[in-house]
């Protein structure tokens, strides 16, 4: 059985985020050890690499990569904007092990993972514990705009081709998509660059990324078909062209019913108030569901609070879902 998280973090990004999944999976694993408790299968921690996908994409990569939704040998060749390459960082930082990125030969019967919620709802609520039913669907692109450069000056507006001026046209529309969508979707805008980027030259080239998620994924399919449209029109209002780059596409799931009745049964064990949830952000978990039988608990973020310095979530709750998840690992190592 794996426990575990993740140790990568966001920039400025808080220290709860992954790092609480891993220490909790430490301190179960460190419980059971120390009671008269007799699992029937080896329990193992996990930290899987690069889950945020901020420097290196795709996002989730270790957990990728160990269930086969990735090459691993790919996924050691990306670059990041410098082309520092995965490989050479990992072995950089002493992180390059020589066991092969693949689940055991006896396979793997269950794994689980405590995490923060990244979300109000359990903090408005004044619950401690979520179990997590499944997870939204989600779609990465990259949006490369063409433009030509010239002098801010002497140039007139109707004579130019503007490429950061199509790319916040595209973005504004972009941004107004989800509530034509369906209830749940959302779209960000995350990352925005304009080439030469000086004060005084028409921009010749803009990039920027689209960050799209829904527990359906017709609506996350059917939303990239609208923003390669609104894409093409800003172009084509602006005399400019634009490159959509597919980053990557996790699709959503549910989690497993047995995982989640162990869960259900550690909450009614340890008398925590809990509730179910759907997650709206991707985790490891979600690729070790394609393995075996996956789950996950989600404890409260203040104020929702997370991806930031201001991420914090309440010592009581920490240890509450510690000990539901320390409760369901004993069940599920030993059924």
């Amino acid at each position: 059985m794996l426990v575990g998280s993740h140790l990568d973090s966001q920039p400025y990004g808080g220290r709860y985020d992954g790092q609480l999944g891993v220490l909790t999976a430490l301190e179960a694993v460190e419980a059971v050890a120390e009671s008269d408790a007799e699992p029937d299968r080896p329990l193992e921690v996990v930290n899987w690499t690069n889950e945020e996908g901020t420097r290196f994409q795709p996002s989730m990569m270790g957990s990728s990569g160990y269930v086969g939704y990735e090459d691993v040998e790919s996924l050691l060749a990306a670059t990041d904007r410098d082309g520092a390459v995965v490989a050479d960082e990992l072995e950089r930082i002493g992180y390059d092990g020589d066991a092969p990125c693949e689940p055991p030969d006896a396979g793997v019967h269950s794994y689980l993972e405590l995490h923060v919620e990244q979300g109000p709802t359990l903090d408005d609520r004044d619950l401690s514990v979520a179990v997590v039913d499944g997870v939204y669907g989600m779609s990465w692109l990259r949006i490369t705009v063409e433009g030509q450069a010239d002098h801010a000056g002497p140039t007139p507006m109707h004579a130019r081709q503007d490429a950061l001026a199509a790319a916040t046209d595209a973005i504004s529309e972009i941004t107004r998509l989800p509530g034509r969508l369906s209830a749940d979707a959302v779209a960000t805008v995350g990352e925005v660059s304009a080439e030469p980027n000086s004060v005084n030259v028409i921009p010749a080239r803009a990039t920027f990324t689209v960050d799209l998620r829904s527990y359906d994924d017709d609506v996350v399919d059917r939303g990239v078909q609208r923003i390669e449209a609104e894409v093409a029109a800003a172009c084509e209002r602006h005399g400019v062209e634009a490159a959509v780059d597919h980053v990557s596409r996790h699709h959503s799931m549910a989690f497993s019913d047995r995982v989640s009745a162990a869960a259900d049964r550690a909450i009614e064990a340890t008398g925590v108030e809990a509730t179910h949830l759907v997650s709206g952000a991707g985790h490891d978990a979600q690729h070790l569901q394609t393995l075996t039988d996956a789950g996950m608990l989600f404890v409260p973020s203040v104020d929702g609070r997370t991806h930031s310095e201001a991420e914090f979530t309440e010592w009581a709750d920490c240890v509450a879902g510690a000990r539901v998840f320390a409760n369901a690992t004993l069940e599920l190592a030993t059924e």
